[in-house]
């Protein structure tokens, strides 16, 4: 699995042919002609090497998912078990493939602002099996329905038409069903005008994500790549105070000559947020001296260990309070659905959170989250972006299918890791 086919590229004709010429000039004279040079190459405008592969990536992006099957799905309806999963994966599909559009550069703000193309192509080379693979998984329409429309009268409603459907608390879909959309039997019953398709990442082929616009360098190196704003905005309207800032770069590219000491902040439409890495350790990338930046725990912590987090915290049950660490409520950014990120495996976060799921073995070395620098560009040159996503289950008096159950859930449905591995 190659970060770049044609390798020169990404190293740069920027590190490759600056740092050839340059490398060995041991002169205060070489240092300023490399500054030079790199400050011009790595300008987001026509003619630029960081331009050229900005705007189409030679890199081999890849998706991974490893789906959580449920063991046990009577167990849990009818007795309120513990649900006992078995991760299966990974499940691969090259991503990100599809050059930019609408690229616009504006010069009276020195910015260019473009959309992203989404696109998923199966890898079965890469993969454990296929598309049509069956899962027993959470039924996500009577989860999401039981939650938005939490009205006795209401779910009464639902009661009827889940029964008429002959829908459960667990499904079996294929993974193509689970993470691109089905048509859903139960949410097709109902009398008013609903979205019937339900699906992890539906809509994803042939979505875009922005608009963007980006600081294209010009008038300050030191803001190349950073995110001035999405879809129009400076903010998110899904947080609090700072917390629903948009901040840094999408993390392909930061600012050049990234140092050790540096935070660096970028955003992810993925996650409706904000986050940021610090520096863990030095790593030789094929020759390459690169800097290892880790999201580090506290960035998942609760605001009793990391009170930076307090505005993160926005309801108090599932929380305990804002006392839990390691799941974050987005279910602002998914039209009121009860939806919950976490790292794979519930890592970092508190007992409480997994204490409802078994068979879950959280790893740091496999499911945290890496960026891999070249400090000198800025680049991007490897990395391991590392995501879990699950969904909140209540109990309910009134659905017949959810009325066994004595307390809240929050499910783990799968964990992705989107990764460029680095390779010449």
């Amino acid at each position: 699995m190659g970060c770049d086919r044609n390798c020169g590229l990404i190293t740069g004709a920027v590190i490759g042919a600056v740092l050839a010429v340059f490398g060995g000039i041991l002169m205060p004279v070489g240092d300023m002609l490399i500054q030079k040079t790199i400050k011009k190459e790595v300008v987001l405008e026509e003619g630029t090497t960081a331009f050229k592969n900005w705007v189409k990536t030679g890199t081999e992006i890849y998706r991974q998912f490893w789906i959580f099957d449920v063991q046990n799905p009577q167990e849990v309806m009818m007795n309120s078990s513990n649900i006992q999963v078995k991760q299966r994966g990974p499940y691969t599909y090259r991503v990100r493939f599809l050059a930019k559009e609408n690229i616009t550069q504006d010069p009276k703000d020195n910015t260019v602002s473009f959309l992203q193309p989404n696109g998923a192509i199966f890898e079965p080379s890469l993969s454990v099996g296929t598309e049509a693979d069956n899962f027993t998984v959470l039924n996500l329409a009577v989860a999401a329905a039981a939650h938005i429309y939490p009205n006795p009268f209401v779910q009464v409603v639902l009661n009827s038409l889940i029964n008429k459907s002959k829908s459960s608390m667990f499904q079996v879909r294929t993974l193509r069903e689970l993470l691109w959309g089905y048509t859903d039997p139960f949410l097709s019953l109902v009398p008013y005008p609903v979205t019937t398709t339900v699906g992890m990442f539906y809509p994803y082929n042939n979505t875009v994500d922005g608009v963007y616009k980006v600081f294209n360098g010009k008038d300050s190196i030191s803001k190349v790549a950073i995110i001035d704003t999405y879809k129009g905005k400076r903010n998110l309207s899904y947080w609090e105070s700072y917390c629903d800032m948009i901040n840094g770069t999408d993390a392909a590219s930061f600012p050049p000559f990234v140092e050790k000491s540096q935070v660096l902040q970028f955003f992810s439409s993925d996650i409706c947020r904000s986050i940021y890495a610090v520096f863990e350790s030095d790593v030789n990338l094929k020759g390459i001296p690169v800097y290892r930046f880790v999201l580090p725990s506290k960035a998942f912590a609760s605001p009793v260990q990391n009170p930076d987090n307090h505005c993160f915290c926005t309801e108090k049950i599932i929380s305990k309070n804002c006392t839990s660490s390691g799941v974050l409520d987005i279910s602002k950014c998914k039209e009121g659905k009860p939806v919950y990120i976490s790292l794979p495996h519930f890592l970092y976060a508190s007992p409480d959170v997994s204490e409802t799921t078994d068979g879950l073995n959280p790893n740091e070395e496999e499911h945290r989250t890496y960026l891999d620098i070249e400090p000198i560009t800025g680049f991007t040159l490897q990395f391991a972006k590392r995501l879990q996503v699950n969904i909140l289950v209540k109990p309910s008096n009134k659905i017949q299918v959810l009325k066994r159950l004595k307390r809240n859930y929050i499910v783990p449905i799968l964990w992705l890791n989107e990764v460029c591995i680095f390779s010449c």
